[in-house]
C-alpha cells in the first residue's frame, strides 16, 4: 500500500490549549409542558409495570409448604 513519507506535524495538538473558541453554542430549547408530562407518564408507567410484576410474581416464587406433606427419614426415628 501507499505510505506517507513526509512527517506529520503534531505541534498543533500541543498548542490546542491556547486556541479556544469564542463562539457560544445556542441555548437549549426548553421542553414544552406536553413533553414534560409525557416523560413523567412514561416513567410512571415503567415503574408501575415493574412494581406490578413484582407483586404478581412474588407469590409464584414462594414455596408452598402446606401442600407437601412433611417427610421424615427413617434415620430420624431413632430406631
Amino acid at each position: 500500500m501507499f505510505r506517507r513519507r513526509e512527517p506529520v506535524p503534531f505541534a498543533f495538538l500541543a498548542e490546542a490549549e491556547r486556541f479556544r473558541s469564542n463562539v457560544t453554542p445556542p441555548p437549549r430549547e426548553r421542553a414544552s409542558a406536553g413533553e414534560v408530562a409525557g416523560r413523567w407518564l412514561m416513567g410512571l408507567t415503567i415503574v408501575a409495570g415493574l412494581v406490578g410484576s413484582l407483586v404478581i410474581g412474588t407469590p409464584a416464587l414462594e414455596l408452598d409448604r402446606s401442600a407437601t406433606p412433611a417427610q421424615q427419614s427413617q434415620a430420624s426415628d431413632g430406631r
